[in-house]
């Protein structure tokens, strides 16, 4: 297609001047540029404003805008337009005015501008064409008035919006001037309270008291008496002096809530605590505090001290005494079971044969993993005790009698009820019919596997002793049932079995989420195939979690395999728990229930 483009200028004396050039292509651009195949030097005009092309059908030419800056066609304001250049168009860009018609089959576009002016000051028409030069007030005048617009709009408004609304608990919805003030979003721990800010801001133009927050957070500790607290800090520098002296000349108190929960960062969690908080006291925390028993701690990567964990101290006692050691000290725990990880997790042994025998019923693979046996909480946090009955009872089967098709099974953890419940079965059953219920009860898993011959698991003897009081020594003394898993002694009241500890947390000073593990095999950090003995506490120690955990700082004294910034809040509270010595007894008693032991069990050292 040919274009061929007129431009038509005036010199100040009214000469024209007409200067033509062909175009030998499918479509040109007009625009401001002057890249542009129709160059239009006019402010009004964007740098590349439409293009000319050929239309849909027959002959027509189509005329578009690049942009969201339309053009006149025919007096009307369009972003588009199609017509046939043998009937013509006129348009309008900026000042310029562009009349399209038909020459000998070619497309003609006669370009003019409105006005006179010579060649030599057409680029001074440009820059001052459209000048608001004597039009708008001067310079001085301006800046006044737009200081007083500021202070108008971002101070007197937001004031008279917050006088206005003083009081209100929760304020209508809508735009409320105040509003402009604030730095961000609230937290989502505080987007509840997005339209009552008097909830924390009490009083205009002062600082949100602690009061403010302890309204909501009545049951928030300190971190430690605040006078040892005021001992382990370091004495502040010269930039923490001139900051203190600040503070002070405006009433702000030292150690608010704010100083470390900082607010309006926008509207997800709040930010934590920098390293450098905790660091400040525990780096050199012995050299103030003299008297101390806590460890420095700089940074996990290269300066903590190892884990100390909660074990049971007087297991089978009237209480259960709790002290917490460190992991150092090569930790056993007697926890009441006679229970090895690494037999039932073996997939050689008599056990491993009979759960591949059981693995399309119960869903196992060769040999016991963890998750037969653990199932995560709720939360993922932690994971619920083991229980006998859903977990145990799947091999270690207690059913000791069948009447009318109904099997009766011992009732775990209650030896009274058990002994009552054997020699009822006596005095009604066996002296008619012979007990023999080895068929019936599931055996100990691996046994018959073995090419041992049938007996039965309850009293561990090939078929029931024909006393009653033989079959109860039978069931709590060496292979019986109770004896085989848990500590069992007899006394004048008959027989005691040892109460089992399962605690659902051994570190109760620091906090660990199973659910943020998830990706990580269970035997990265317990290393159970290889526990034989019952006693074993299979937990990993600080140098287990440095292989990702690397610290604050990225640094750590060995190499990691997925290096995680871990700073001292990820797994530490600063305020209290429930067991802090200097707290009041009716005060930890009131909180225990959060901890891992009992309350009726605990006598913490």
């Amino acid at each position: 297609m040919t274009f061929i483009v007129r431009q038509i200028s005036k010199t100040a004396d009214g000469r024209e001047i007409v200067r033509s050039v062909t175009h030998e292509k499918d479509q040109i651009t007009v625009g401001r540029d002057s890249e542009n195949d129709i160059h239009l030097a006019d402010l009004a005009v964007d740098t590349h404003h439409a293009r000319i092309s050929k239309g849909i059908s027959g002959n027509r030419i189509s005329v578009e805008a690049v942009g969201t800056l339309g053009f006149d066609a025919d007096g009307r304001s369009t972003l588009r337009v199609e017509f046939d250049p043998a009937v013509g168009a006129e348009l309008r860009f900026g000042s310029h005015r562009l009349t399209v018609g038909s020459d000998d089959g070619h497309v003609l576009i006669t370009v003019q501008r409105f006005g006179t002016v010579s060649d030599s000051t057409d680029e001074k028409d440009v820059n001052t064409l459209f000048t608001l030069k004597g039009l708008v007030p001067g310079r001085r005048m301006a800046a006044w008035s737009l200081i007083a617009a500021v202070m108008a709009l971002f101070l007197a408004w937001p004031i008279y919006s917050y006088m206005g609304s003083k009081g209100v608990k929760t304020r209508d919805a809508g735009f409320h001037a105040d509003t402009m003030w604030t730095s961000g979003n609230l937290s989502l721990a505080h987007k509840s309270l997005e339209n009552n800010c008097q909830a924390c801001h009490v009083k205009k133009f002062e600082a949100v008291a602690d009061a403010s927050c302890k309204t909501c957070h009545e049951d928030v500790h300190d971190h430690a008496d605040p006078v040892r607290i005021g001992r382990s800090k370091e004495a502040p520098g010269l930039g923490g002096s001139i900051k203190a002296s600040f503070k002070s000349a405006f009433g702000v108190p030292k150690g608010r809530c704010v100083e470390c929960h900082t607010e309006h960062e926008g509207n997800g969690a709040m930010p934590r605590t920098a390293q450098a908080f905790c660091t400040d006291c525990h780096a050199t925390l012995d050299k103030r505090l003299t008297d101390t028993k806590l460890a420095n701690a700089s940074d996990f990567g290269t300066g903590h001290p190892e884990f100390k964990v909660w074990i049971t101290s007087n297991p089978g006692g009237a209480k259960r005494e709790a002290t917490r050691v460190s992991l150092a000290s090569n930790l056993v725990e007697n926890n009441g079971l006679k229970f090895t990880h690494g037999d039932h997790m073996s997939g050689s042994n008599s056990i491993g044969r009979m759960v591949r025998t059981m693995a399309s019923e119960q869903g196992w693979g060769s040999s016991l993993e963890c998750k037969d046996c653990h199932e995560a909480s709720a939360d993922g946090t932690r994971f619920k005790p083991v229980d006998m009955e859903g977990d145990c009872g799947m091999c270690h089967n207690l059913a000791f009698d069948n009447i009318g098709g109904t099997t009766r099974t011992l009732r775990h953890g209650q030896p009274a009820q058990v002994e009552a419940d054997i020699r009822a079965m006596y005095r009604s059953t066996l002296p008619s019919r012979p007990a023999n219920l080895s068929g019936m009860a599931r055996r100990r898993p691996g046994d018959y596997l073995a090419g041992e011959t049938a007996r039965d698991y309850v009293t561990g003897v090939r078929a029931w002793p024909a006393r009653a009081d033989d079959a109860v020594r039978a069931v709590f003394t060496q292979g019986g049932a109770c004896y085989d898993c848990h500590t069992v002694t007899q006394t004048a009241n008959g027989w005691k079995i040892q109460k089992v500890f399962q605690p659902d947390r051994y570190m109760s000073k620091g906090w660990f989420d199973h659910k943020a593990h998830k990706n990580e095999d269970c035997a990265s950090c317990h290393d159970a195939k290889a526990s034989n003995k019952a006693t074993d506490l299979i937990l990993p120690d600080m140098a287990s979690c440095r292989t990702c955990h690397v610290g604050e700082s990225g640094a750590t004294l060995k190499p990691v395999k997925t290096p995680v910034n871990s700073g001292c809040a990820m797994c530490h509270d600063y305020h209290i728990d429930d067991g802090a010595p200097w707290r009041s007894l009716q005060e930890n008693q009131k909180g225990r229930e959060k901890r891992r032991f009992e309350p009726d069990q605990i006598s913490a050292k």
